[in-house]
């Protein structure tokens, strides 16, 4: 996941990066920062359950990015997990929700992991553009190095998919620049050229499920028809089923390995 569209112009100091371990006195500010995702993503059912357990039980994996004033201006969040346990290996096609549920068990069971996972990293409105996105990445990365991680993978949410949410998530998946041969989405790109390889889509990487009712009050959209319905900021369409009285979002993202 990401909410800044990417680099762009610097401008002014650039803002001190630290873990929530190191500064456990931000995470009510960390939590609550103003971002830019849809009203609709935050209803996935692993993102209520497990979110919040990163930065209470995992905060040398949590990162806060505060400027020259102490105000919190980005966060970014990680988890370290067993890849090649039994039965896994692969990285899921379930993604996000997947690698989260993963980790958890992994810490509850006390299982040795392997891997660190990219979970979120966003930036505060009216700083997006700026880089900051690709700097809370490189501190995700080495925080990892220092940990004794070989790499980082991270399911992406591509930051221009929304713009074309019919489009097969895997041929945007993989669409490059004709000019240097880089990702044609922006986020994907930071993710390229911090190192990372584009490795598969995973299909159902999210899902939230809800009444019509809560799809109407989460997007302002009526949603009385049957079929798929295309919401702003939505990766691909949601499937509104009057009949039955519910609408399903299932979200495509992207897994990238870094290798550190």
């Amino acid at each position: 996941m990401n909410s800044d569209p990417g680099p762009g112009p610097e401008s002014g100091p650039e803002p001190t990066i630290s873990t929530l371990a190191e500064r456990p006195e931000l995470a009510v500010p960390m939590w609550t920062m103003p971002d830019t995702w849809p009203a609709f993503i935050g209803h996935d059912v692993c993102a209520g359950i497990f979110l919040r357990r990163i930065w209470e039980e995992l905060p040398e994996y949590a990162f806060v990015a505060t400027d020259a004033g102490g105000d919190v201006v980005a966060k970014a969040y990680s988890v370290p997990f067993a890849l090649r346990a039994e039965g896994r290996g692969a990285l899921p096609d379930g993604g996000w929700d997947q690698v989260l549920q993963w980790a958890f068990a992994d810490l509850a069971g006390g299982v040795a992991p392997d891997t660190v996972s990219a979970i979120e990293i966003a930036v505060t409105p009216g700083l997006q553009g700026r880089g900051l996105s690709g700097r809370m990445l490189a501190a995700m990365r080495e925080n990892a190095r220092a940990r004794g991680f070989g790499e980082v993978v991270a399911p992406v949410r591509p930051s221009a998919k929304h713009l074309e949410p019919g489009a097969p998530i895997g041929e945007y998946a993989f669409r490059v620049r004709e000019s240097d041969g880089l990702p044609h989405d922006p986020w994907l790109r930071v993710h390229v050229r911090a190192g990372g390889v584009i490795e598969k889509v995973a299909p159902a990487s999210m899902v939230v499920a809800g009444s019509l009712d809560q799809w109407r009050e989460w997007t302002g959209l009526p949603f009385d028809k049957e079929g798929p319905v295309e919401v702003p900021a939505a990766l691909v369409p949601v499937r509104c089923e009057p009949e039955h009285g519910y609408g399903v979002y299932v979200e495509p993202n992207v897994w990238v390995r870094h290798v550190l």
